[in-house]
């Protein structure tokens, strides 16, 4: 992700787990294809 794009234009998914969106972070950036759940609760949730 290039710096300087608004916080609405980032890139956004929908967790499985508790079907809430959630946008792009910083700490995903590597591995955004492999990102699915939006927090390490909701990976444990499953």
């Amino acid at each position: 992700m290039p710096n300087g794009i608004a916080k609405q234009n980032l890139p956004t998914k929908i967790c499985p787990a508790c079907e809430r969106q959630f946008a792009w972070r910083k700490k995903w950036a590597k591995d955004w294809d492999n990102v699915v759940y939006c927090s390490d609760a909701c990976r444990r949730k499953r």
